[in-house]
């Protein structure tokens, strides 16, 4: 097969030297008609010369242009097996075939590098998933065999706490006991989220309306508070499809994380818009920020930097977005605020595989 492959170079020469041959056999034959033996002598001499070197120009091309792109089919074959640590030789000529190899080997080397971020991706994701899993085998079982003890508890304190008069010293700490078992129960409630997600119930709708839902009710959780949460909604973004609910809860998270961050009178921003083929929601905050070494552990469960959280709400916050096929991003300086960004594709996978 190789054999039959003429490369498109020699191609474009062949009419050329064609030419070239032509001319020189009817220069040949116009000049032997001619009645001088020793003129003819010379000018077949010359013309044999000529198709001499017409024949070795065209070997001298066909091995400084052929052999290469040979060479480049059997390195392309070699990749198309998977076999990425394939190089050519010629990269160090001085010339166009010179220029081709020379970015066909920055080519391989960028693919290399992109299958290696790749391979660490899927590692972090397999850890990641088989994490989750441990994590929900332990939820799933930790939560039933708690909250019967805990109801238990729930129900005694809160006999002692109608029993105890009025000018007991111990009412005070009735109320923090009730607080504590709240808190468990939270905790639970967000573990089991985590063990057992609910699939989102996609629905196409406007976007706008579910954010604005989120921060009316994150308003409602400002009122004491020097801090203002303002939206800026998108008059012309098409409906997303969506799982309202969840998006909804997606959003009051990360209000509640803004509003928490900032020690000071401040303003959180809300705004909707598109951002290429996703329908994208930001969350800006004047807040104290996260420390870049933070920046990678804050979706993971379990890690807080606040005294009173689980640590569960942003990673449920991300398995919901992730659900949608959509992703989440975060952006931070310490002393100047942090920003959250959603970004949910208009139209799910499945979605646009079934459309016509």
């Amino acid at each position: 097969m190789e054999r039959v492959r003429v490369n498109w170079q020699i191609k474009a020469l062949l009419p050329v030297v064609l030419v070239l041959l032509a001319g020189l056999l009817l220069f040949t034959g116009a000049t032997v008609s001619f009645r001088d033996p020793e003129r003819h002598a010379i000018l077949i001499v010359a013309g044999v010369g000529a198709i001499a070197i017409c024949g070795v120009s065209i070997v001298v091309l066909a091995y400084l242009i052929q052999r290469p792109m040979v060479e480049l089919q059997e390195k392309v074959a070699r990749i198309s097996e998977g076999d990425m640590e394939v190089s050519v030789s010629f990269s160090q000529r001085n010339d166009e075939i010179g220029d081709l190899g020379r970015n066909f080997n920055q080519m391989m080397q960028q693919l290399r590098e992109s299958r290696k971020e790749i391979e660490t991706m899927h590692r972090t994701q397999m850890s990641r998933a088989e994490h989750l899993a441990t994590l929900g085998e332990l939820a799933t079982g930790l939560a039933h065999e708690i909250r019967n003890p805990l109801a238990g508890i729930a129900g005694v304190i809160e006999i002692i706490g109608r029993d105890l008069p009025e000018s007991s010293p111990a009412r005070p700490m009735v109320k923090d006991i009730r607080l504590e078992i709240n808190q468990i129960n939270r905790i639970l409630t967000d573990l089991l989220d985590i063990a057992r997600p609910h699939p989102p119930h996609m629905m196409r709708s406007n976007l706008n309306t579910t954010v604005e839902h989120g921060v009316m009710l994150a308003r409602q959780q400002v009122l004491s508070k020097p801090i203002r949460i303002e939206l800026q909604k998108s008059a012309d973004l098409p409906e997303v499809e969506h799982d309202s609910d969840q998006i909804h809860q997606v959003l009051l998270n990360l209000l509640l994380n803004a509003v928490q961050a900032m020690e000071n009178p401040g303003t959180v921003r809300v705004e909707v818009g598109p951002r290429e083929n996703y329908a994208c929601v930001i969350v800006s905050d004047t807040g104290r920020g996260i420390p870049a070494q933070n920046l990678s552990n804050i979706f993971r469960p379990f890690y807080t930097t606040k005294g009173n959280g689980t640590g569960l709400g942003l990673s449920l916050a991300r398995r919901s977005v992730e659900d949608h096929h959509g992703k989440i991003e975060v952006n931070s300086v310490v002393g100047k605020g942090s920003q959250f960004t959603v970004l949910l594709p208009f139209q799910t996978p499945a979605a646009a595989a079934s459309a016509p």
